[in-house]
């Protein structure tokens, strides 16, 4: 698909993009582009103290203090970010990896560049927020693996049971109770450290 045939990828139609960049004629230039996928554009200038959150992307000036501006935590972002890079002097590289951007755009830049910064920014942010959810899932299954071990490991030690008696006891009752196999060994667990 091109954007010459007015087809636009799926993941940069509707978007609400901040540009926080000085309204020179490349600042112009950035602003018309992105305004063409039909995105709305709002500027700012110059970078508060901290970024908005509210936005879908982000384009916005590499400069000292950049990394402190950025509203949130690194590996967690809310928005894509793009950096705009001078062209001189050559970028902080140090401050370019503390910002974490899933794009830059060199100035000066074409119009081309625009889109295609922008269609790879919203996919490495989409990529990389499905990989966290992975994680954070992934995490929980741990958890709870843990849970279930310790809580078989206190059916054994207090009421006596073998390992596959104190499984078997749990798992029916998660489904007397209605609730998830973890939800009893966690209650399992939360019960010892509260009776010592």
């Amino acid at each position: 698909m091109s954007w010459k045939a007015g087809v636009l990828p799926a993941e940069i139609v509707d978007l609400d993009i901040l540009v926080a960049t000085q309204r020179d004629e490349v600042g112009e230039l950035l602003i018309r582009e992105l305004q063409r996928t039909r995105a709305r554009v709002r500027h700012l200038w110059p970078v508060p103290e901290r970024l908005p959150e509210d936005a879908d992307v982000v384009f916005v000036d590499l400069a000292p203090g950049l990394a402190a501006r950025i509203p949130w935590l690194p590996g967690e972002p809310k928005s894509a970010l793009v950096l705009i890079i001078p062209p001189f002097p050559p970028p902080d590289l140090e401050l370019l990896r503390n910002c974490a951007p899933d794009a830059v755009l060199h100035r000066p830049f074409t119009t081309h560049a625009v889109l295609t910064t922008l269609v790879l920014a919203r996919s490495h942010f989409g990529y990389d927020r499905r990989l966290r959810g992975r994680v954070d899932k992934l995490d929980d299954t741990l958890r709870a693996f843990r849970n279930v071990e310790r809580a078989k490991a206190i059916l054994m030690a207090k009421e006596n049971l073998r390992e596959d008696e104190a499984y078997h006891f749990m798992r029916r009752q998660a489904m007397s109770r209605r609730v998830s196999l973890s939800a009893v060994a966690a209650a399992i667990v939360d019960s010892q450290q509260l009776l010592g």
